[in-house]
C-alpha cells in the first residue's frame, strides 16, 4: 500500500517537474513566449508546444509511477485520475483563454498518455520472479 501511495506521488511530482523544466525550454526557444505568457495570448505554435509538453509530462508521469509501483497498475490508474481531477478545474478556469480543441486535446489524452508511459516502463523492466 505504501509503495502504491509513493508511486502515485512520484508520478504526480514527475508530471510537474517535467512540465516546469519544459516550460523553461519553451520560454527560451519560442520568441515572444515570455511576453505573451502573462496574458496567455499564445500563438498556434505556442499552444502546440504547450500541448506537446503536456503530452511528454503525462507520459513521464505514467513511467515514473509504474517504476515505483513495481507493476501495480492500480497505482497508475489512480495517478491518472488524480491528474485529471487536478487539471479539470484549471482548464475550466482557463476555458475562455484557449480554444476548445486545446482543452480537449489535453484532457482527452491525459489518461491514455499516463497509461502508455506505464506500459513502456513495464515492457522495459526485466521479469523477476517474486520470492
Amino acid at each position: 500500500m505504501i509503495r502504491s501511495v509513493l508511486a502515485v506521488i512520484s508520478g504526480f511530482m514527475a508530471w510537474f517537474v517535467v512540465a516546469t523544466l519544459g516550460n523553461f525550454l519553451i520560454r527560451a526557444l519560442l520568441p515572444g513566449y515570455v511576453a505573451v505568457e502573462p496574458s496567455m495570448s499564445f500563438t498556434l505554435a505556442m499552444l502546440i508546444a504547450r500541448l506537446a509538453l503536456g503530452f511528454v509530462s503525462s507520459f513521464v508521469a505514467g513511467f515514473a509511477c509504474s517504476a515505483v509501483a513495481h507493476g501495480k497498475i492500480a497505482a497508475v490508474y489512480v495517478c491518472a485520475v488524480v491528474l485529471v481531477l487536478c487539471f479539470l478545474p484549471v482548464h475550466y478556469s482557463l476555458w475562455s483563454k484557449f480554444p476548445l480543441w486545446y482543452h480537449a486535446a489535453f484532457l482527452i489524452t491525459l489518461v491514455p498518455l499516463v497509461l502508455s508511459g506505464a506500459a513502456v516502463q513495464r515492457r522495459r523492466r526485466p521479469s523477476v520472479p517474486h520470492k
